[in-house]
């Protein structure tokens, strides 16, 4: 298939790019560079720099001809979205319904959606299915659940075939550390751990201690980005146009944020000091996943089940590159 990725130049999207030329597709990543690095698209796909917000550009490029979207373009740090939650109303719905237009406009029926559990806001239980109400707590998750709606709407409208997968916290590096996680500023827990280990930061702080989970700190899903990237493939090649489906995507395990610092002190061998604050807003306690939806419909599965393994990967990466793409 010929697909159009937007965002491809990021964390996620970069991954998923390799993932779909190793299994035979023919990408073109649109992304505007304002949170990517060129240097992390696979030289074997076609780029095209542009911003979702034009979309005179985002219709002309459709229209040399694609079989399916993969949209990942998105501010996606939950703490900015309840600090400025227009610009992310701006950047991830308006720019969302743009793209959704210029994909009516030029008879492309088929999306897989980077959606994300934060559309669960705090869930009545763990693990998390997709049955489970969506109620997100802050705008970062209104804005994903907004455009899962907008695809609802467009199935029943115009036949629109879509996929959202709510992933959980992406993490690690390629296997092979050509490519991994580089945002300026960082806001991820594993980077900024690992940041600590290189001795770029003094301490890792931990947002909140007293919360109800077994050491009173976060509890998240961590999922590589391998992984996420075999799901994208899969669920691209699984979808059909008029087609709606959401699926979590997740190892069906919680990591506190203590155990993650623990874990990478074992990684790295380095002590890994620690300082702690307090809860930051729009945090929920707990989240995990039941990916069994996502097992059965795609046949996916996990690799990279163990923390360490996950965590190892994002330091070969940041050993092999400490100053990131140097973009």
């Amino acid at each position: 298939m010929r697909i159009f990725v937007t965002g491809g130049a990021g964390y996620v999207g970069s991954h998923c790019v390799r993932d779909l030329i190793k299994a035979g597709h023919e990408v073109t990543v649109f992304d505007n560079l304002s949170n990517g690095h060129r240097a992390a698209v696979d030289p074997r796909a076609a780029f095209v720099r542009g911003d979702l917000a034009d979309g005179e550009l985002v219709s002309r490029t459709l229209r040399s001809g694609f079989d399916a979207v993969m949209h990942f373009a998105a501010s996606i740090n939950v703490g900015e979205s309840v600090e400025q939650p227009l610009l992310y109303y701006r950047n991830n719905v308006a720019n969302g319904l743009i793209l959704l237009e210029s994909m009516r406009d030029t008879g492309v029926r088929k999306i897989v959606f980077s959606s994300t559990c934060a559309i669960y806001g705090v869930p009545p239980a763990q693990p998390i299915v997709e049955t489970m109400p969506a109620d997100p707590i802050n705008a970062y998750g209104r804005t994903k659940l907004a455009i899962e709606w907008m695809l609802r709407d467009c199935a029943a409208a115009w036949g629109l075939g879509s996929v959202s997968l709510r992933y959980f916290n992406a993490a690690g590096a390629s296997s092979d550390a050509a490519i991994g996680e580089d945002h300026r500023p960082e806001f991820h827990l594993i980077p900024l751990v690992l940041q600590v280990a290189q001795g770029r930061r003094a301490a890792i702080k931990v947002f909140g201690t007293d919360y109800e989970t077994h050491d009173g700190s976060c509890v998240r899903d961590y999922v590589h980005v391998e992984d996420l990237a075999a799901a994208h493939t899969r669920a691209v090649e699984w979808l059909r146009p008029a087609q709606i489906a959401a699926f979590n995507v997740g190892t069906g395990r919680g990591r506190s944020v203590l155990e993650v610092i623990a874990a990478a002190r074992t990684v790295t061998g380095h002590v890994i000091p620690t300082e702690t604050g307090p809860r930051r807003a729009g945090d929920p306690p707990e989240l995990y996943a039941n990916p069994d939806r996502l097992m059965a419909a795609l046949g996916w599965t996990p690799r990279f089940v163990n923390l360490e393994d996950t965590i190892r990967t994002a330091w070969d990466w940041m050993r092999r590159m400490p100053d990131g793409y140097r973009d």
